[in-house]
């Protein structure tokens, strides 16, 4: 399979590389009407033009961001190849790149760790979610697909996602922007850059977001599924000396709303139908008996020094992340129909603080022939986390409450490299290792706080316990490319990388040497080739990337009907793909981009449970083709500058579990967006009117299925949304 998988690549490169030189040559005569935007990133750890980095990067630039009124990563991830964004809640995402992503129960215990690791202006962004992104001046956001073993490494197995914030300049400006819109909407944001001197400069932002609830509880009364968010970030930088800065930053964020509670899909020809009477059918309308809630404080503070040596450049970015949030879910409710009354409830509440060191240095040597970075990595994670399960069933002696607190300690250590030697001046081949540490201790209890009788024990609690564990892993996560610059405007890569992800500890065990016992490290390798070509005087741009990942010892979990979510390891996995972005300017006033992906991604060996066998089913979160297009246009409207700008999104069928059955399915679905705006001939002031999931189609973020009960819990992406944007800037 991976020889076959490979050569379908290398053949796909080949296409490729036939016709190169030709267009792009023959392009040079004529006078060009418009070029595609250069994009820097940081993929490597140092700053690169993105058609130079022999990894596949989708990056979103600020003015793409606010041109398409990207506001989530969910947003981000329809419109990026292989990626999707599950929502259990705002605060507990469940990323999901090239297939592979955090099986539920995993990341939201308090001892597992996601697979798409998110990074915030460097800083890993662990428990308690990720900022919202109005809270930042956005320089750009990247995707990565496929494991970062070696640079990045905590953990991003699967992929990563990175915030980066434009650094604080000697550039006095700033921007206020007001938002309204159906569903009460309204939003403000505001954010500036001061030089305070000629050395010390400042920059920063404040945001407020607020919307009504998207889905009516009938039951209460009352709209869920909200948003009251209070967001905030500053910076600081200090230029010590033209070899020396410091940058001093901090982010803050502030929740409160009603909850998600879960809207029960019955099927009443099933055995359980009869628990599905007086359930509203309607999928904005829930019957919970409380409308739970969301509260969130997330806060970070890092400084960042680099100092330009004779070596190159050293950096240390030292970062204190806080984070506590608490949850009230109601998963089954069904109150409006006693005797057949069904309840469960979660209810989380976690303390979480993470302490983390990078240091590396980004070096050149003989006569820049040599280019590389060499790293040390240090994480400390603390976190304290309760969950309370509210079971109420038909029979007393499985109802009642428990509670299961959790305190873990998480270390992460980490010693790095990678360096690109040009052998000849158009081919150049990289090598990288990372050797990882990482050690859990923590301390695991369950109780039943009350009962309906003395005997009752709530699922999945078999007894009372409280016990300590700690257990440790290491790998060594290698990294090994060739990079060929056919033309000056043309790149062929290959890359072979190993992937790393820690083991864990359940977060809720039924009994004592359950909560024990941890659950296994996962590995992959993954090989990709890749093109990265631009066309016709760069009025095009043309990206391809194939890749066949082997993952070993996959993380899963497995809901037991009455009782809880189990999670170990009893998978392996083979997953291979094609992306495909583009980016072309016909002229100077018309853009359109693009990109489309295959993702085939199966277990090739999974067998929970005696009864059942999944080998050969897909993974969960993996759809098997997706394609967005946009197209943008702008035309002077008497002195002012109207812009225009759709975008497209189609996704194939995907699963929520690995048991690939139909009620835990996301069907097909199109998605559209747009966006109209009008500035002044001075840039100085917008107007824009924007429309999102125009179509206003259903799209579940979170499926659990209940056979038992004939039902599924879940959970929407908002409905069909629309607003105006005023911003004025200076």
């Amino acid at each position: 399979m991976l020889r076959t998988s490979l050569a379908r690549a290398a053949s796909l490169t080949t296409i490729w590389t036939i016709g190169l030189a030709g267009p792009a040559v023959a392009a040079e005569a004529s006078a060009p009407a418009g070029t595609v935007e250069e994009i820097v990133v940081t993929a490597q750890k140092v700053q690169q033009d993105n058609q130079r980095v022999p990894v596949a990067v989708t990056a979103f630039t600020a003015e793409r961001l606010r041109e398409s009124h990207v506001e989530t990563l969910a947003d981000i991830a329809e419109f990026t190849p292989s990626f999707t964004a599950g929502v259990f809640n705002p605060a507990e995402l469940n990323l999901t790149i090239r297939g592979i992503g955090s099986a539920e129960g995993v990341s939201q215990n308090a001892g597992g760790d996601p697979s798409v690791d998110v990074f915030v202006d460097g800083v890993y962004a662990g428990r308690g979610g990720v900022p919202d992104l109005d809270a930042f001046d956005l320089q750009r956001v990247e995707v990565l697909g496929g494991p970062q073993g070696t640079l990045f490494g905590k953990n991003a197995i699967g992929g990563l996602v990175q915030f980066i914030s434009v650094v604080p300049s000697d550039k006095t400006s700033w921007l206020l922007s007001a938002t309204g819109g159906n569903y009460g909407t309204y939003d403000v944001y505001g954010r500036a850059n001061v030089p305070l001197n000629d050395r010390v400069f400042f920059a920063g932002g404040l945001s407020y977001k607020h919307h009504d609830g998207y889905e009516f509880n009938e039951t209460t009364g009352h709209r869920v599924d909200d948003e009251n968010l209070f967001t905030a970030q500053g910076a600081f930088r200090f230029l010590i000396d033209p070899n020396l800065e410091f940058i001093l930053g901090a982010d803050y964020t502030h929740q409160r709303q009603a909850g998600q509670p879960r809207h029960n899909i019955c099927d009443a020809s099933l055995a359980g139908g009869v628990h599905c009477v007086g359930v509203n059918p309607d999928p904005r309308v829930v019957d919970a008996y409380t409308d739970g809630y969301i509260r969130r404080d997330l806060a970070t503070v890092r400084g960042e020094l680099n100092w330009t040596t004779p070596v190159g450049v050293v950096t240390s970015l030292t970062a204190y992340r806080h984070a506590n949030y608490s949850d009230d879910t109601p998963f089954f409710s069904n109150p409006v129909n006693p005797p057949n009354q069904i309840e469960s409830t979660e209810i989380d509440d976690e303390h979480n603080s993470q302490f983390s060191e990078e240091l590396r240095l980004a070096f050149h040597a003989l006569d820049n022939r040599l280019d590389g970075v060499l790293g040390f990595y240090y994480l400390r994670e603390d976190n304290n986390r309760t969950e309370t399960l509210i079971q109420q069933f038909f029979l007393p002696v499985i109802s009642g409450t428990a509670a299961y607190p959790q305190h873990v300690i998480a270390e992460s250590k980490a010693v790095f490299g990678q360096a690109d030697f040009k052998i000849l001046p158009t081919l150049t081949a990289t090598a990288g290792l990372r050797m990882t540490w990482e050690d859990k201790s923590g301390s695991f209890a369950g109780f039943v706080v009350s009962a309906p009788t003395p005997a009752s024990l709530p699922p999945p609690l078999s007894g009372p316990y409280n016990v300590s564990a700690s257990d440790s892993w290491s790998a060594l996560t290698p990294h090994f490319g060739l990079e060929w610059q056919a033309t000056p405007s043309d790149m062929l890569y290959f890359t072979a990388t190993r992937g790393f992800k820690s083991g864990g500890y359940q977060g809720i065990a039924g009994s004592g040497p359950g909560a024990a016992q941890p659950y296994n490290p996962e590995y992959a390798w993954s090989y990709e080739v890749g093109a990265k070509t631009q066309w016709f005087d760069n009025r095009l741009r043309l990206n391809l990337a194939a890749y066949y990942t082997d993952y070993s010892n996959l993380q899963f979990s497995q809901l037991i009907p009455l009782c809880c979510v189990v999670v170990g390891n009893a998978a392996q996995a083979r997953v291979e793909g094609v992306e495909v972005e583009f980016v072309g300017k016909p002229t100077r006033d018309f853009q359109i981009d693009g990109s489309f992906d295959y993702l085939d991604a199966q277990y090739t060996s999974f067998s929970p449970t005696a009864a059942s066998n999944y080998t050969g089913n897909y993974l969960p979160r993996s759809p098997k083709y997706k394609l967005a297009l946009g197209a943008q246009y702008s035309h002077d409207i008497g002195p002012w500058l109207g812009t225009a700008r759709v975008d497209y999104a189609y996704t194939t069928k995907y699963f929520f579990d690995p048991n690939n059955i139909a009620t835990q399915t996301q069907p097909a679905y199109s998605l559209v967006n747009a966006r109209v705006s009008a500035a002044s001939p001075d840039g100085r002031y917008e107007v824009a009117l924007w429309g999102k999931n125009l179509a206003d189609k259903l799209i579940a973020t979170y499926v659990t299925a209940f056979p038992l009960f004939g039902q599924t819990l879940d959970n929407w992406a908002p409905p069909r949304t629309f607003g105006v944007t005023v911003t004025v800037k200076r």
